[in-house]
């Protein structure tokens, strides 16, 4: 098994792709600490799953981030493996979202996955390797009107995956990140298939499409890889199909 023996974190980890890459982690031999605001979902998902554990886990606090660290290296060692996946979303335009809005997003988002890295990535330097994987967004090679906060967001993410890759030259630490499209999540679910129609790919993603991807980066199979930015999006940010109308002389 492609992880057996390595310890993993993944945030957002109560349910969708959270959830996902925590089963797929556990399936191929690694030790999963699921963390999440939702202490109900996130306990029964680890309940349920072999070598996998629960911590209550708000991405914004970087004291929780060093205690749950620290928690993680007592029950299963050092961590090898983190998925930097909470993410929150909040609709609003440039004129409409509010600066309250537009700050939390920021802090979820980005600020939540730096946040991370800076915790945990001293331990694999010290260790020579380790990998993140940071999941951003289709939304963070585009933009979309009514999404600022969120776009913004994940544009910091993609870029930050990569000053981060660049920091960490030498050391055996990997970072990449992860742009998934429309997926099957409660964040996504409720999208209208406008959204998805006219992709190369014309349908709603499975969360399980974009654990294939994070294992990958996050396994040794990926190893000359880091800094990249790997799309799981139906095509999506490739543009529409079909042929423009070219109007004849």
């Amino acid at each position: 098994m492609r992880f057996d023996g390595k310890v993993a974190i993944v945030t957002g980890g109560a349910r969708g792709m959270g959830a996902a890459h925590v089963r797929g982690l556990v399936a191929e031999g690694a030790r999963v600490a699921v963390c999440d605001i939702l202490d109900e979902e996130g306990a029964a998902l680890a309940d349920e799953l072999p070598r996998a554990r629960y911590h209550h886990l708000d991405v914004t606090d970087e004291a929780r981030w060093q205690s749950v660290v620290r928690a993680v290296e007592d029950t299963f060692g050092p961590v090898d493996v983190l998925v930097n996946n909470a993410g929150i979303m909040h609709f609003g335009g440039v004129e409409e979202q509010s600066p309250g809005h537009f700050r939390r997003i920021l802090d979820v988002n980005l600020v939540g996955a730096f946040l991370g890295m800076h915790t945990v990535l001293p331990g694999m330097r010290e260790r020579g390797g380790g990998a993140v994987v940071n999941v951003s967004s289709a939304a963070g090679m585009t933009g979309f009107a009514g999404g600022i906060g969120y776009v913004a967001s994940k544009w910091g993410v993609r870029g930050m995956t990569k000053a981060a890759a660049l920091d960490m030259a030498g050391s055996g630490v990997r970072i990449n990140s992860v742009h998934p499209g429309v997926i099957r999540t409660p964040m996504g679910e409720s999208a209208s298939p406008e959204l998805f129609a006219q992709q190369p790919v014309a349908r709603i993603g499975e969360p399980e499409e974009v654990t294939r991807m994070v294992l990958f980066l996050a396994g040794d199979d990926a190893s000359y890889t880091t800094g990249g930015e790997f799309l799981v999006d139906g095509g999506q940010t490739i543009g529409h199909g079909g042929h423009p109308d070219v109007a004849a002389d």
